[in-house]
């Protein structure tokens, strides 16, 4: 998503949107104003940068034209780049803002660089050396806006300039450049991306109660990283598809949860951006109203494409369920190869309206389930076992609140969660 923005967050003199692009997103740089017909200022074009490996540097030397009637007496090179990158040596002419997330938008960085010389009509012109950008460890899909302009842009509100205290930084003549022609744009939306990798796991759990019984369901996604994950503009990095158990019916649901038809839920992960180790846990309160035999719910991530996460096996957990006081019910508890192959044992409860019921333990990948009864439990979320990345993610509390998705994310969520509702009704393979 390239920056979009308005109001106070918009960088008032330069043109293009950092918004949605969800990474390409940043969906969080200043947009721009476009410059004037008086200005005649021209960015060349600036090619994207692919396969770029985390911990390299990036060398940004964008080039412009005066294409007015007169010479300049001074320009400003302005650009914003997402939290995947971050500036090296900064020139003492530049000053860098860091700008915190808001709404739709995640933070990003900006640097403002003032070149105090004239420049000429005609000649194209560039900084003297690159104002390189390096590529952090949490870089996936990364973007870039450049901009020139003939008066100081202006950054977003609240934002602190941060003075460079390297050598200034000057322009010189690129002759052999070839001049962009009369009214081309003076910015421009560079995309980067880096040879990352990030895991989305999602975390089963265990309801175990009486019939009648009202118990609490807590089951997790996160994102193990090493990379954050920013999406195309107008769709969602992940959601989170819930499915209960027969036999169970919801009496509250998660806020950030839609009901998608039977007991099936589609859950978004409140911004459309995912950060790196990002965890969010989604709490239902579940009736147990009778015990079926088998019955067994699913956690499972959404349709979105994936190519950066290799880890398969954690895509998908179990919710199993225990009710003593009716019919006898298996449920698995494990997290398996799309949830339905490998993992641990199932947990097996006794019938008759007196007798007890006795859960086995589930296992995860690289981890175990808690059960506590008359209760519903969360389970571990772990990445272990070969071909695994980043070692094992245990736990923890919910992460902060983040804003609900808007209508459009809303509206994948719901297409998706159908497919969820067809599978608690005809039932899915062990």
């Amino acid at each position: 998503m390239p920056f979009s923005s308005s109001g106070p967050r918009a960088v008032r003199q330069t043109a293009g949107a950092f918004g949605a692009v969800a990474l390409i997103a940043l969906c969080a740089a200043p947009a721009v104003a476009a410059d004037g017909p008086a200005t005649g200022l021209a960015l060349g074009t600036i090619a994207p940068f692919d396969k770029v490996k985390p911990g390299s540097e990036l060398p940004l030397s964008p080039a412009f034209t005066n294409t007015g009637t007169a010479a300049l007496d001074k320009v400003w090179l302005s650009y914003s780049a997402t939290r995947g990158l971050s500036q090296t040596a900064l020139p003492s002419n530049c000053a860098s803002y860091t700008v915190g997330s808001a709404a739709e938008e995640p933070g990003h960085t900006q640097v403002v660089c003032e070149f105090d010389q004239p420049v000429q009509t005609g000649v194209v012109y560039a900084p003297e050396r690159p104002l390189n950008l390096k590529a952090l460890d949490r870089a996936l899909y990364e973007h870039v806006q450049v901009a020139v302009d003939s008066s100081a842009p202006v950054p977003d509100d609240g934002a602190t300039p941060v003075h460079g205290t390297a050598p200034a930084l000057k322009l010189v003549e690129r002759p052999d450049e070839k001049t962009p022609p009369a009214g081309a744009a003076s910015s421009a939306d560079v995309a980067v991306t880096a040879a990352g990798a990030a895991d989305f796991q999602v975390g089963g759990a265990q309801l175990k109660g009486k019939a009648g019984d009202t118990v609490t369901l807590r089951v997790r996604f996160a994102n193990a990283g090493p990379a954050w994950v920013l999406p195309q503009p107008g769709q969602r990095a992940a959601h989170v598809l819930i499915t209960l158990p027969e036999g169970t019916s919801a009496v509250r649901t998660d806020t950030l949860c839609t009901n998608t038809g039977a007991e099936s839920y589609a859950c978004n992960t409140g911004a459309p951006w995912v950060n790196e180790h990002e965890s969010r846990t989604y709490t239902f309160k579940v009736k147990l109203d009778k015990a079926v035999p088998g019955a067994r719910g699913y956690v499972e991530l959404g349709s979105e494409a994936r190519p950066f996460d290799h880890v398969k096996k954690n895509d998908t957990a179990r919710i199993a369920l225990s009710v003593t006081g009716g019919t006898d019910t298996t449920g698995g508890g494990s997290t398996g190869d799309g949830g339905s192959k490998g993992g641990g044992t199932g947990s097996t409860t006794s019938t008759g309206g007196t007798g007890t019921g006795t859960t086995g333990g589930t296992t995860t990948t690289g981890g175990t389930t808690n059960t506590t009864s008359g209760t519903g439990t969360t389970g571990d979320l772990t990445t272990g076992g070969s071909g695994s990345t980043g070692g094992s993610l245990a736990s923890t509390g919910a992460g902060s609140a983040l804003p609900l998705a808007g209508a459009a994310g809303a509206a994948v969520i719901v297409g998706a969660g159908v497919v969820v509702a067809a599978r608690r009704r005809g039932g899915r393979e062990d």
